[in-house]
């Protein structure tokens, strides 16, 4: 109420920035957070909606893909693509952050052979159980992790379930560090792979030096420096022909080609049987659960998921990119 007791009429802001939609690679540099490059990534294109497609850590480089406007509806499937990166672990030296970032808190004098490595990788590859590390974004009790971390508390994580789909020596540049290459799904923390195969050849260890190459669909290739972003002092902004289309995010999942009128029934609401579906269906797509995505020729409808029998709609898309299905 106002203070002449008539009821205040409360305006509906409108969003700072610009509307922009799809999706932008940033090669990150190590030493900076990637909540850190989605803020510039947001003032660079003065957009009004950013985030980002699975975190980095300070220390880490490479893929970092940053979604704008309707693409922040795609980060979950996203996040739940293959990420493939290539680390240095530097053994003998245990940091409580399990990265070079952190402080030393164990050494050994032990180093593997490389046939000791090999024989060990092994029982990393597949679906394991991982304890994250103690630094992490992790909650305990409503807390962060790394801020119980930071205050000197004890920080006990239980496991998780991981998968590996591959974990490669790649080269050995001396006694004291090896180079790898792993292949992953959603949630796999490197420094807990590094710090848990230095444990299983007889030492200690932590990363020296992390970078990731692939985000799903997104690849090294496709990512552009941050420094060559501008949109900062005097510089314009940004052209938004650097973006991918929203639809990018979802290459990786397998298409199912619909008719026209299909379509139109899918936007409708209707479920579809699997048994008239016979024959599309593509072979990488798991019927009990998986999702697919529907296309009407070049045009993307929307993401269904297969289940009990049943293709159903579960994202669609509209005038304002993709919306649930209620």
């Amino acid at each position: 109420m106002s203070a002449n007791g008539k009821p205040r009429h409360h305006r509906h802001r409108k969003p700072k920035g610009r509307v922009i939609d799809g999706w932008l690679i940033i090669d990150k540099p190590s030493g900076i957070g990637s909540t850190d490059v989605v803020a510039k990534v947001k003032r660079a294109f003065d957009a009004q909606k950013c985030g980002h497609g699975g975190t980095l850590d300070p220390l880490a480089t490479g893929v970092l893909p940053i979604a704008l406007g309707t693409a922040t509806k795609t980060v979950p499937y996203v996040m739940d693509g293959t990420k493939s990166y290539r680390f240095t672990l530097r053994f003998g030296d245990l940091r409580d952050t399990d990265d070079a970032d952190g402080k030393t808190i164990e050494t050994s004098d032990a180093r593997p052979t490389d046939e000791a490595i090999r024989a060990a990788l092994p029982a990393f590859i597949g679906d394991i159980m991982q304890v994250p590390p103690i630094y992490s974004a992790i909650k305990l009790g409503g807390e962060r992790a790394y801020d119980l971390a930071r205050e000197g508390q004890a920080v006990e994580l239980q496991p998780r379930p991981a998968r590996v789909d591959r974990f490669d020596l790649e080269s050995r540049p001396d006694a004291d560090t090896a180079i790898f290459l792993v292949e992953s799904g959603k949630g796999v923390y490197m420094r807990s792979l590094a710090r848990d195969l230095a444990r299983a050849v007889g030492t200690v260890g932590h990363i020296a030096t992390l970078r990731r190459m692939r985000v799903g669909p997104f690849l090294e290739s496709a990512a552009i420096p941050l420094d060559k972003l501008g949109g900062s002092g005097d510089t314009p902004p940004p052209s938004p022909d650097l973006l991918l289309p929203v639809a990018t995010a979802l290459a990786d999942i397998p298409a199912l080609a619909l008719t026209e009128a299909e379509a139109m029934r899918l936007m409708q609401g209707q479920a579809f049987s699997l048994v008239d579906l016979m024959g599309r269906i593509p072979g990488a797509a798991n019927p009990d659960g998986g999702l697919v995505r529907a296309m009407a020729g070049e045009r993307f409808v929307g993401l269904c998921r297969l289940d009990s029998g049943l293709m159903k709609a579960e994202r669609l898309v509209s005038q304002e990119g993709l919306q649930p299905v209620a």
